[in-house]
This record gives structure tokens, sequence and C-alpha cells, in this order.
């Protein structure tokens, strides 16, 4: 096969070319929208043209199903939060309306907010919320969690310890974290 890479893995030319059509049409009947099924399919090439994988026709299907599953819950998402700050903005009056970039760069914080909170094991991200949004103690959060306080402080400090590190790396002081630096699951 002149598509193929190396045995049976298929190149992300004959990838696209094969499978592009029908992840399109996967992608259109999810959403019921044309434009955002084009937008998600491309995405996902671009994915593996950054981050290669060793597919063959046996697993591409299976492979390319899950990626689209979790482009829409991340596009859900993304509208989820632009939604809420849309509310936030009309909430307040015209005159202390930020301007366009300030609206920008607030939006692109609050994603990449969520994207360290998704990153962070469940037990962290939710003990986390529950101090710095809803306002509960450690005593508290520790018997919501059945937890003891000391695994609510050290769920804490690693919350804290990765919002310096975004705060750091929306200040340009750092690069984002490698994909290995995945702190989900190391609770």
């Amino acid at each position: 096969m002149s598509g193929a890479t190396t045995g049976d893995s298929l190149s992300v030319e004959t990838l696209y070319s094969e499978y592009h059509g029908w992840l399109h049409q996967v992608l259109r009947r999810r959403l019921g929208n044309a434009d955002d099924a084009a937008d998600l399919a491309h995405d996902a090439f671009i994915r593996l043209l950054t981050k290669p994988r060793y597919l063959s026709h046996h697993t591409a299907r299976a492979y390319l199903s899950r990626m689209a599953r979790g482009l829409c819950v991340d596009l859900w998402r993304r509208r989820e939060i632009e939604q809420a700050w849309l509310d936030t903005l009309a909430s307040h009056p015209e005159q202390e309306t930020p301007s366009a970039e300030q609206q920008t760069a607030a939006l692109e914080a609050l994603m990449a907010v969520d994207a360290m909170l998704q990153r962070l094991p469940e037990p962290v991200a939710d003990a986390f919320l529950q101090s710095m949004v809803h306002g509960l103690t450690g005593r508290e959060i520790a018997q919501r969690l059945n937890v003891t306080e000391r695994t609510v402080r050290n769920y804490l400090s690693k919350a804290m310890l990765a919002c310096l590190r975004l705060q750091a790396r929306l200040e340009g002081d750092t690069p984002a974290p490698p994909a290995s630096d995945n702190l989900r699951g190391s609770s």
C-alpha cells in the first residue's frame, strides 16, 4: 500500500484521504452543524500531524471516533464557558464593560483555568472548587469528600501549584507543561 508508513501503519495523508469524509459525517450527526463538524474534523487531523499515531485500517475508525467524542466535549465545554462569560458581561452596566481585548484575554484565561482543572485529579479539582468557589473550610470539604483534613490540605496545595504554573505560563514566564506533566491520577 503506497499510503503506509511502516508495516500496516497508515500515513496522515492516507488517513485524511480515506477517513476525513467519514469523520466529518460522524461529527455532523453528533453536532448537528456542518461548519462545526468541518472545524473539528480539521482539528482531528491537525492533532494527528502534531502527535502522530500508528493506526491501521483496523484501528483508524475507533481511534478517530474517540478523538471526535473528545473534540465535541471540548467544544461544548468551551461554549459553556463562553456563554457564562457573556452572561456575566451582560449583567454589568455598559460603562463597566471591559474592552474587546480585555474580554478576549479574560475568556482565554477562563479556558486555561478550565483546562488546568480538567488535568487535575478529580478530588483535587473538587476540593479546590469547593474552597475557592463555595468558600467551604478544610473540615467541610473533608466531610464532603470523606477524607482527612490533611488530605484536603494536600489537594489544595496541588491545586495551588497548578494555579501558579498556569499563572506563570499566562504571564509568559514559562512554556506550557508537556503532556507528561499531566497531574490526573496522581492524587
